[in-house]
């Protein structure tokens, strides 16, 4: 993921304004593990566009990849293991990544109650 400021960096340096709040979508996942974590408790409080707190867990017995998801200090699952290795790579070489929920629903399946997205700040 390390081109992707190299990529842009013409068009940063060109409008320095930009470079405080350029974004670029790195990924759209559902959560996983959901039931087994805070959602259910924090339903009610939680909103489309909120902040999530994304961590590595490169030693999770499970999955060297793994990425825990919070929010405002509540774990609420993982990043899905099939769409992990490149947002952990991203945060193993120092990127900035920003997530926040981009859908919420009252589904009975777990893994569409709710989605967020991955975003790389240039």
């Amino acid at each position: 993921m390390r081109f992707l400021p190299t990529l842009f960096s013409l068009l940063i340096a060109c409008t320095p304004a930009l470079a405080e709040r350029t974004r670029l979508l790195v990924q759209s996942s559902p959560l996983a593990g959901s039931q087994y974590y805070a959602v259910a408790e924090s339903w009610a409080e939680m909103k489309v566009g909120d902040v999530l707190t994304l961590t590595r867990e490169p030693d999770n017995k499970h999955d060297r990849n793994a990425i825990r998801v919070e929010w405002q200090g509540r774990k609420l699952g993982y990043v899905p293991r099939a769409q992990n290795r490149a947002v952990a790579q991203a945060m193993d070489d120092g990127e900035r990544l920003i997530a926040r929920i981009s859908r919420l629903s009252e589904d009975a399946n777990p893994w569409r109650r709710v989605e967020f997205e991955v975003y790389i700040e240039l």
